[in-house]
C-alpha cells in the first residue's frame, strides 16, 4: 500500500532523542491549535507519528498541556512534522493527516501516536493507517492516492528541510518563543511558558 516514493524521505531520518537549534517564526504548512497566529507565546513541537518518545509525551503530558494552555488560548501550539523510523510509515501517516484536512489533521496525528504501542505488539501499521483513514472518511483507494501524491510529498520534504535548517536533530523537540526547552515535562514546559507570558 505504501509506495516507494516516500522512502526517499529516509535521507531526512533523525535521532529519536535530543534537540537543538531554533524554530523562528511561522513556517510554510504549520498546523496549529489554541491562540491565533501572532500570539504572545508560541510553543512549537517537532515530532513524528512513529516516535515512541513522542507517543509517550502525548499520552502523559499532552492532556494537561492542552487543558492548561491550548484550550484556554494562552498559547499557540504549532506541530511540525519530522518522519522518523520506520520512515515510510511516518511519511504515510503525515500524508494521510494532510489529506484528511485541517479540521481532522490532529485527529489523525493523535490516533497514529496512540497506535505506536500496538505496532510493537504485532499490529501491522498498514492496518492502523487504513482504520484511521476510514475513521476520517477516507477509503483505501483514496488513502493510496493520499500517500502517493507527489506534490504533498514534495511539500513534506520541504518542511523536513526547513526543520533541518533550524538545527532540529531529534523528536520530540520543543521551543517556546524560539527558545529550546529540554525539559518536556508539564512542569518544565510550564516554567518556560509562564515566564514568556509574564514578559509579554
Amino acid at each position: 500500500m505504501i509506495s516507494r516514493r516516500p522512502l526517499l524521505l529516509g535521507g531526512a531520518a533523525l535521532v529519536l532523542a535530543g534537540c537543538s537549534g531554533g524554530a523562528k517564526g511561522a513556517a510554510e504548512g504549520d498546523m496549529a491549535l489554541g491562540a491565533p497566529e501572532g500570539a504572545k507565546v508560541t510553543v512549537v513541537e517537532y515530532a513524528s507519528v512513529t516516535c515512541h518518545v513522542c507517543a509517550a509525551w502525548q499520552e502523559e503530558v499532552w492532556p494537561g498541556f492542552k487543558a492548561k494552555y491550548v484550550d484556554t488560548n494562552k498559547v499557540r501550539y504549532v506541530f511540525r512534522e519530522i518522519p522518523t523510523p520506520p520512515v515510510e510509515v511516518a511519511t504515510a501517516g503525515f500524508l494521510l493527516a494532510r489529506c484528511a484536512g485541517e479540521d481532522k489533521y490532529f485527529d489523525v496525528v493523535h490516533e497514529m501516536l496512540a497506535s505506536v504501542k500496538s505496532w510493537d505488539a504485532g499490529v501491522p501499521p498498514r492496518q492502523t493507517l487504513l482504520q484511521i483513514a476510514n475513521g476520517v472518511g477516507i477509503d483505501q483507494q483514496q488513502l493510496q492516492q493520499c500517500i502517493t501524491d507527489e506534490d504533498a510529498i514534495k511539500a513534506l520534504e520541504a518542511r523536513i528541510t526547513a526543520a533541518n535548517a533550524r538545527g532540529v536533530t531529534g523528536t520530540p523537540a520543543f521551543f517556546v518563543n524560539d527558545v529550546a526547552v529540554t525539559d518536556r515535562t508539564l512542569d518544565g514546559l510550564s516554567a518556560a511558558i509562564d515566564a514568556a507570558l509574564a514578559k509579554a
